[in-house]
């Protein structure tokens, strides 16, 4: 099954009717695959910019139980890549989780594949060309 890695800005997109790029996600989310993975330190993230929607944290578990967001990854198994990753981009700088997306990417998916689009290729991709 193809998937997406996620980021927080999409996700809290979806998430929040008043975003402004709220209406985009939602069509981007419906064209994307079914699946999402993610990582604990978005989900916080996510978490504390939704908190005012007490919907959010419902929608955000519906996606969870109903398996169309995952969180395979864990840092204790890969603290040492995520904070070289995070030294070398520091004039960036890179945040923790956008570490962890970025090394969720090269471990996911095997690029032979094609089963996933790493870091919100779509996602990423139209966000750029709007904000230009």
């Amino acid at each position: 099954m193809k998937c997406v890695i996620a980021d927080t800005g999409p996700l809290v997109a979806m998430l929040d009717r008043d975003d402004q790029d709220h209406a985009w996600a939602v069509r981007e989310g419906r064209r994307l695959p079914p699946k999402m993975l993610s990582c604990e330190a978005v989900l916080s993230e996510v978490h504390f910019l939704t908190q005012d929607l007490p919907e959010a944290k419902h929608r955000i578990e519906g996606w969870l139980a109903d398996g169309r967001l995952e969180l395979p990854f864990t840092v204790r198994d890969h603290h040492s890549p995520v904070h070289e990753l995070m030294a070398r981009y520091a004039s960036v700088p890179m945040s923790f989780a956008d570490a962890c997306l970025v090394r969720m990417s090269e471990l996911w998916p095997d690029p032979r594949s094609s089963r996933s689009t790493p870091i919100s290729a779509s996602i990423a991709a139209t966000s750029a060309s709007r904000s230009l």
